[in-house]
Parts: structure tokens; sequence; C-alpha cells
């Protein structure tokens, strides 16, 4: 994480390239060290010099070999991003939590798919903050850092740049980027807090449809319970999770796979009774930021379908 005495955005120009601007507090290291020790990889490095951007001290460029002084300001300029040819831009609403220079936060509603796809090519989330960008006059692309499927709604983080994009990465990685959800589960669950850590893999002769299986990609989500209720006779509970991993339908598969399918999740054992999309909600977002370094946090409450199941009449 790179400390934030030495880091400031530096957006005020004209070229709305994503910049960030380093302040030299050490003699004497090479300009390829100390962008290194801020978290600039060889990679970005490289990209950044034949992909159109710059490298700036004092105001001049300079190539990776100059040796700075204590006090020199140090400037990445990273290159222009373009969509790609599968992410047409297109004007849209969206729910802004919060935006700054790196990164945009936002709150997804159910039945709105995060990426475009070959069902739903148009008029998701990701054609919306393009076209907001290019209504911005940004030249970046879409990183998206959390992703939702369609009917799950709450909070969404994106990347304004790749780099920014690679540094939250490496925050899920390594277990420092929390995400909470809320959810209603059919039947009372037992435990009031315990872990499912099973494996993940696609379902045989399907496409969509994941199940757990020795031979998936490990998973582990947190489980608490917060509310067990009854509505019309049947037995419900209304949960908090914590994903530790992200691996496709996670949440979904791992309670049906504890016996405790999402109601209005029929793909995976429930019921379309109350609700008819799963009752799963991304409540919370916590992270450092990956500039500088400051704690964030982002909440969202229980949307109106889901408070409907939950309110016992």
């Amino acid at each position: 994480m790179i400390p934030s005495s030495t880091v400031i955005f530096d957006m005020i120009h004209k070229d709305l390239r994503f910049r960030l601007v380093f302040l030299v507090d050490e003699e004497g290291m090479l300009l390829r060290e100390f962008l290194h020790s801020k978290g600039i990889s060889k990679r970005t490095l490289t990209a950044t010099k034949y992909e159109g951007g710059m490298i700036t001290v004092n105001g001049h460029e300079q190539n990776v070999r100059h040796r700075l002084q204590v006090g020199d300001k140090v400037a990445i300029i990273f290159p222009p991003e373009q969509p790609s040819e599968g992410l047409q831009p297109e004007e849209g609403p969206l729910d802004i939590i919060y935006e700054d220079e790196a990164i945009l936060v936002l709150n997804k509603a159910p039945g709105q798919s995060t990426i475009p796809s070959r069902d739903h090519p148009t008029g998701t989330v990701a054609n919306y903050v393009a076209g907001k960008f290019v209504s911005d006059g940004l030249p970046a692309t879409v990183h998206v850092v959390t992703r939702l499927d369609k009917d799950t709604s709450g909070l969404i983080c994106i990347a304004k740049n790749r780099h920014i994009h690679h540094l939250l990465s490496e925050q899920m990685m390594s277990s420092g980027f929390h995400r909470q959800y809320i959810a209603i589960v059919e039947g009372h669950v037992k435990d009031d807090q315990f872990t499912i850590q099973q494996p993940i893999g696609r379902k045989d002769g399907s496409i969509i449809e994941r199940m757990v299986r020795e031979d998936g990609q490990s998973a582990r989500t947190d489980v608490k319970v917060q509310h067990p209720f009854t509505k019309d006779g049947h037995e419900l509970t209304t949960i908090a999770l914590v994903l530790h991993t992200g691996r496709t339908h996670q949440i979904r598969v791992h309670l049906q796979w504890a016996g405790y399918p999402l109601t209005g999740d029929d793909l995976y054992g429930g019921t379309l009774q109350w609700i008819q999309r799963q009752a799963l909600h991304c409540a919370v977002l916590r992270f450092k930021h990956p500039v500088t370094g400051a704690d964030m946090q982002f909440e969202s409450d229980m949307p109106a379908d889901m408070q409907s199941v939950s309110r016992i009449l």
C-alpha cells in the first residue's frame, strides 16, 4: 500500500489522463526503484513508456534511470485507455455512492447485469459507466472490481484505471477487501455462526450452473444469523455473509449445499413465492483506498423487495 503522506492526486489539468504524483523523501534512488516502491509494476512502466503515457520529475520528462533527490516531485501519467469492442458506451442512470479520481462505488438495482453478455449486450452497469466516462472526457475504460450477478442488488466497486484495479485485486487476494452481504434463506438456520469452505466448479452439462465439487476452486463464505422468522407458515432466516473468495454464484451454491437455499433463487432450489429474484444484497464494502491508504467503508440498505419478504405480516 502506498503511504498517504507521499501521494497526492493531481488532476487539475486539461489532460485528463489518470496520473499520480509522489513527493520524494529519500535521497539517491533511481526513478525506476522509486516507482516500484510505490506499487508501480514493470509492466505498467513499459505500458506508460510505449502506449502514450509519461513520467516526469519536477515537470520534466525523465527515463527510469534518473537519480532522484529529496523533495523531487515525480508524476506518472498513465496511458489513455479505450473500452473494448464489446463495450458500447451508453447514457443511463447510475446510483453513485462515492466517486473520486481513482474509484467509483455504485449501488446496483436488481435485474441489471454488471457487464455485457450475449444475452444482455446493452443496458449494463459497465455500458452506463463507459458512457459516463465519455461524457466526463475521461480517457478510461471500466474495470469492475466487485461484480454482482444480474439479480443480486447492492454495492459495486469500479476502478478508473488498470493500475488501480491491480492494487484493489491485490487487496482482495490478501483478504484486505471486505464484502458483506445480507440474504434471506429458506429454513431456520441452526447455528448462529459458521463457515462454509467448499470448492466450487461448473455443473456437468451446464454452462451456467455451479456446484460444490472436489475438483472445483477453493471457496470460503462466513455466515452469521440475524433474524429467523416465519412467513405464511414457512420458516425463513435473514443472514449476513462475508465473502473471502469470489467464485461464480459462490453464495448461492454454498447456501444450497448447506441446505438453506436463497428464497427466490429457483436455479438453486429456492421458491418464487415471495420474491422473483434471489434475495441477496451486497450491503457493505470496506477496503483501503488504493492511492491514499485511507480506510473506506460504504453501506447500502436492504432493498424494498427483500424488506417486504422479511416483514412479518
